[in-house]
């Protein structure tokens, strides 16, 4: 158990801090544009709703009864729902707003805020996709690799939308990396204070209700931000390629394990 806790810490740390990798595409490109991550997106999407459907679902319903893994599902489901509306739609990370250059004079305070606040609510979501991919490694350490894979690879335009607003308003690449590197920590945070709460209590049955509620968090991130994310920024087929290709990924996968 406690190499499982040390590797959850570890995939939610790297999970998180993909950030980074966003915020560094905004550093090293002039004019940063996400076009490319359409068949990336498509393929995080199809792997968290496939692993969702097929394997996280069903082994709650096996342990826990078929009612509820079912609340358990759609409580997730409303608490990722709940955070979504506590945030205003233009400051949404994945609204994506001023993710391309402006064209007219930027408004150097306006663009500042921008960033700052899309890093707050960055920081408020990825909290309990830090408790989602902690509490799925615990249970299976090979579908946690998978799932903090599918959320490494969604958090990346999550920190071209914290950058790009702050590179432009102050000129300062670092910072600029530095506040969207800083947003993807609430993720590891989120896998320590799910550690410090739920290890006292952790049984198989808490486990499995765990897993029903992180499906119901995977299938809304998938359905709410990654699929019309990648559909307004790449190609309708591109897109599709990209959940197939996910979802044969992880159904291969699970069949080898």
């Amino acid at each position: 158990m406690n190499e499982n806790v040390t590797l959850a810490l570890l995939l939610t740390l790297l999970a998180g801090l993909s950030t980074g990798i966003g915020s560094a595409i905004a550093y090293f490109i002039k004019r940063p544009r996400i076009v490319y991550l359409a068949f990336a997106l498509g393929l995080s999407a199809g792997v968290m709703i496939y692993v969702s459907f097929m394997e996280m679902l069903p082994v709650a319903t096996k342990d826990i009864g078929e009612l509820r893994a079912i609340i358990a599902f759609f409580v997730g489901i409303a608490v990722i729902a709940f955070i979504d509306l506590l945030i205003p739609e233009h400051e949404n990370p994945h609204e994506l707003a001023g993710i391309d250059e402006p064209t007219a004079p930027p408004d150097s305070a306006k663009l500042m805020r921008t960033g700052l606040m899309t890093a707050l609510a960055i920081a408020i979501h990825n909290f309990p996709e830090g408790l989602a991919t902690f509490a799925a490694t615990l249970g299976d350490p090979k579908l946690g690799v998978f799932i903090a894979l599918a959320i490494a690879i969604h958090n990346i335009p999550e920190g071209i939308a914290v950058s790009v607003p702050i590179l432009f308003a102050t000129g300062n690449k670092g910072k600029a990396f530095f506040y969207s590197f800083l947003s993807g920590l609430s993720e590891p945070v989120g896998a320590a204070i799910g550690y410090l709460i739920l290890m006292p209590f952790l049984s198989p049955a808490l486990l499995a209700a765990l897993l029903a509620f992180i499906a119901g968090i995977m299938i809304y991130i998938s359905l709410d931000e990654l699929l019309p994310m990648a559909h307004r920024y790449g190609h309708g087929h591109l897109v599709i390629a990209g959940i197939v290709a996910g979802m044969l990924i992880m159904a291969i996968s699970l069949l080898m394990l």
